[in-house]
């Protein structure tokens, strides 16, 4: 279960945890959540979500259905909703250079991906099995000045990096289905003449 709970948790979890793993892993860099600070004594990363909004370009219509290992199907349920969760990454360090170095080395490992690893994905997440894709560096949707974000923020205007993840949720529990007919029907022919 995430720190945090709820979908948005497992999301601030695994990508806190690949931030770590993959783009720190030697390093004793703090990874929090939130707005940043001022500087400490050691550098820090912040993963500031600042935007939540649902992906409409993945929402379905419709039912899905859900099978039983023998391929019965046992229930159905409306598709998952996916929201898009937008994080403001940004480093505080007492040396720009150092600001620099690690907003490089996070940059280059949220590149090499697509989506969170399956492997970090936790709760709701893990048991859904679909993936959670992930957009780095891109342009924050017109309507938001990042820009004025990070001024509210008490560390000012600073270097960052976009992270858009969309990530599914389920908004109402599979209904079960009765269970298939297994019996052959007799069917009575005598006086339908």
């Amino acid at each position: 279960m995430s720190r945090t709970g709820g979908m948005i948790g497992e999301v601030d979890d695994a990508l806190r945890e690949l931030i770590r793993r993959e783009a720190l892993p030697r390093s004793k860099t703090e990874v929090s959540l939130g707005a940043p600070g001022r500087e400490g004594d050691t550098p820090a990363v912040h993963l500031h979500l600042y935007d939540i909004r649902e992906d409409l370009g993945r929402r379905r219509q419709g039912t899905v259905n859900e099978y039983s290992p023998d391929g019965t199907v046992t229930a159905r349920r409306r598709p998952p909703r996916y929201i898009r969760l937008s994080y403001l990454v940004t480093v505080l360090a007492r040396q720009p250079e150092e600001e620099h170095r690690l907003l490089d080395a996070i940059l280059r490992a949220l590149l090499a991906r697509d989506a969170l690893p399956t492997d970090r994905l936790t709760g709701s997440l893990a048991e859904l099995g679909l993936p959670v894709t992930m957009a780095v560096a891109l342009p924050p949707p017109d309507d938001r000045a990042l820009a004025e974000v990070l001024a509210a923020s008490d560390a000012g205007l600073r270097p960052f990096v976009n992270v858009v993840i969309s990530a599914p949720i389920m908004t109402e529990p599979p209904e079960p289905v009765a269970p298939p007919v297994t019996t052959p029907l007799a069917v009575r022919t005598e006086g339908l003449e």
